[in-house]
């Protein structure tokens, strides 16, 4: 699949923000941890979400969707034995089934997760928590599998100092998560935790289905005293509004020199993106749980940009911000720190005239402001793909934009409710 997509259009009017992808996933995953049904509320129904679900019916999970935007699970037998290697191959964020099937059943087989190529995302940090915890892990080279059990049960662990007590050697978002589900059924303190703004999601939806004593959520520091058994149904959760895709339209705002209301909005979850927004010049404001980007009155200058672990700026808005940069005067140097294939996506708009050099694997530099014109580019990963597709609608000319399905992963409808704001964007095969 390909968009076709002329560029030069200003564009005007409203789009609204939907559940967040990265607060989704690891709540249907948690959805495991309980036989009751559970009733969850603005899930967006993009690529990977829609994946896990599946993944989940394939070892027993009855699914039903009430509405658009609402869906019923109820895991009450569940078989881990009957999943479906060849899905959780497809998804990295199926990593997330770990830490439920574990404090569920002691023991779970799964393939190494897939996902966007992005750089090196091993699986060793959540490995190692679970292995702090006593669980033992296997690999079958044959089968390609992994085994992690864990046997014995970790509140009787009183030979080890500090037996439930893992420090993560990094600031790991879906090691804390699997971390924090397995914390459903041993007590545990998980140091070095990330605190980003789906972490909190997903251990507030804990709290809603069992009576823990959680605090520290929203912390590096997060300590879990679980109950034996979930509340009494009905459970239900409304999924957070997506704080990366309300950065990612207002970046679009602002580089289409466009006024767009972003509707649906936490902007508390947004201190770092608005901060950076301003520094560049983008003229905003906050409505009423609502956005308002002016990029009609913005004068662009030049910013550094240096992603961080939450609340500093996320790593999902490096390559939007990037494409902002080629539209802003001066130099910006690009430092991301998280993955070394972030910052491909500037090869990509090299094509299309930027000037821009990559110095490594995690830093670059855009001269700006720069005229981009069409080209025929390829979307290398999900959020390098909504970046290149902003930068096709400020670019002179008919841009193509190839694997367009990996935008799907993680944008519901993102052409259709860009032709809404006045875009000339066309989905082909």
């Amino acid at each position: 699949m390909k968009f076709t997509i002329q560029g030069g259009r200003k564009l005007e009017g409203e789009i609204a923000v939907n559940g967040s992808k990265n607060a989704a996933t690891p709540i249907v995953a948690a959805t495991l941890l309980t036989d009751q049904p559970v009733v969850l509320e603005n899930v967006p129904k993009i690529g990977d979400v829609l994946k896990m679900i599946e993944i989940l019916k394939s070892c027993g999970s009855q699914a039903e969707w009430l509405d658009e935007r609402t869906i019923r699970i109820q895991n009450k037998e569940i078989d881990p034995s009957k999943i479906d290697q060849s899905l959780v191959k497809q998804i990295r964020s199926s990593i997330l089934l770990v830490g439920p099937m574990l404090a569920r059943f002691k023991k779970f087989r799964f393939a190494i997760p897939g996902g966007c190529q992005i750089g090196a995302r091993s699986i060793d940090t959540h490995l190692e928590a679970f292995e702090c915890l006593g669980a033992k892990t296997e690999f079958d080279s044959d089968s390609g599998l992994y085994e992690v059990s864990l046997d014995k049960p970790l509140r009787q662990a009183q030979d080890r100092p500090n037996a439930n007590q893992v420090i993560l050697k990094e600031f790991s978002v879906t090691a804390t998560e699997n971390l924090l589900m397995l914390g459903t059924a041993y007590p545990l303190e998980i140091r070095m935790a990330a605190c980003e703004p789906h972490v909190q999601d997903l251990g507030n939806f804990l709290a809603k289905v069992f009576e823990l004593q959680l605090s520290g959520l929203g912390t590096h520091q997060i300590i879990i005293r679980p109950k034996s058994s979930s509340k009494v149904s009905p459970i239900r959760h409304k999924i957070i509004s997506d704080p990366i895709e309300a950065g990612t339209f207002a970046v679009l705002a602002a580089v289409t020199r466009s006024k767009i209301l972003i509707k649906n909005v936490d902007c508390d979850y947004l201190d770092a993106p608005l901060g950076k927004l301003k520094e560049f010049g983008v003229v905003w404001q906050k409505e009423k749980g609502d956005l308002l980007v002016n990029g009609k009155l913005s004068v662009l200058q030049s910013v550094k940009i240096q992603t961080l672990p939450y609340p500093g700026l996320p790593t999902d808005l490096q390559a939007p911000f990037g494409v902002l940069a080629t539209q802003a005067s001066g130099r910006t140097l690009i430092f991301d720190t998280m993955y070394e294939g972030r910052l491909r996506y500037i090869q990509e708009l090299k094509a299309m005239g930027a000037d821009a050099e990559v110095l490594d694997s995690h830093r670059a530099v855009i001269n700006g402001p720069t005229v981009l014109h069409s080209a025929e580019i390829e979307s290398l990963d999900l959020r390098a793909g909504a970046t290149l597709v902003i930068a096709a609608l400020v670019a002179s000319g008919k841009s193509v934009i190839g694997h367009i399905e990996q935008i799907d992963r993680g944008y519901e409808d993102f052409d259709g409710r860009l032709i809404k704001l006045g875009a000339d964007i066309q989905r082909v095969n």
